[in-house]
């Protein structure tokens, strides 16, 4: 009986290559035909401006515990540009806050548009059982490989595991910002945790004011002028639609404030 097609080793080797490249287009963020990571945004928010801004962010009174940080940032692809932390090693603040951080960054991006910016602290409200949209902290599935992949050593370093990857995820509670530069436009999103989430809002405004991307267009907050944290909840009802809970008197002090304090669009 003869063989329709004969099979040779170089037909073995063009089929494992062929299969390798379509495993990389199907499994890689970067591929050739998807989005790259925007290094115009990593010259700007990369890890040496990311926690330079929040080093400086954490050592103000922000109404907190006073604990270390972690902060991310991603691009308006959703991608992960820089990955950071204060203290001294990536155990020195909640090791689950990484991922929290890079959630916030992924929810402020993936829910704010080119004219309306919102904050994760904005959505908290509407969030809640019986609120406009119950629901949505269900959507947007963190990417657990990219969560959690790589070398645990490397977490908060140039070299974190998910630089360059989507995360996804959807956090709603404070400490998420979107970022605009200098011409408003609309290019990625940063995340803040370590801290109570009123703190961790203080401390990403701060941030975003130190890399220069606050040329927020308008907002739910301050009479639609911006994106700043709404305490308005009285009796459990939000009066706005997108308060979020007070957590300290100083925190509230010092958020309700900070428009002043540090302005947006400087």
């Amino acid at each position: 009986m003869h063989r329709l097609h004969s099979f040779t080793p170089k037909v073995a080797r063009l089929g494992v290559a062929a299969c390798g490249l379509a495993a990389l287009a199907a499994c890689g963020d970067n591929s050739i035909s998807g989005p790259t990571l925007d290094l115009s945004l990593s010259r700007i928010a990369g890890f040496d401006p990311l926690k330079a801004a929040l080093v400086e962010a954490r050592n103000e009174a922000n109404g907190g515990f006073n604990l270390d940080m972690w902060a991310a940032v991603v691009d308006r692809n959703g991608l992960v540009v820089a990955v950071v932390f204060t203290g001294a090693t990536s155990t020195d603040q909640w090791p689950g806050s990484r991922v929290i951080a890079a959630q916030k960054a992924n929810t402020a991006n993936a829910f704010s548009l080119p004219h309306l910016a919102l904050s994760t602290a904005n959505l908290y409200a509407a969030t809640q059982p019986g609120g406009t949209l119950f629901g949505l902290q269900e959507a947007n599935p963190t990417n657990e490989a990219v969560a959690y992949g790589g070398d645990a050593a490397d977490y908060g370093t140039r070299k974190d595991f998910m630089v360059g990857k989507r995360i996804g995820g959807t956090n709603v509670f404070g400490g998420g910002l979107p970022l605009y530069d200098a011409a408003g436009t609309l290019v990625g999103g940063l995340g803040v945790s370590g801290d109570a989430s009123c703190a961790d809002h203080n401390i990403a405004w701060k941030m975003r004011y130190n890399l220069q991307l606050d040329h927020v267009p308008a907002g739910v907050a301050d009479g639609g002028k911006d994106d700043n944290i709404i305490y308005d909840i009285t009796n459990g009802v939000s009066a706005s639609g997108f308060g979020h809970p007070e957590c300290s008197a100083a925190a509230t002090s010092i958020g309700n404030a900070l428009p002043t304090t540090h302005p947006i669009g400087h």
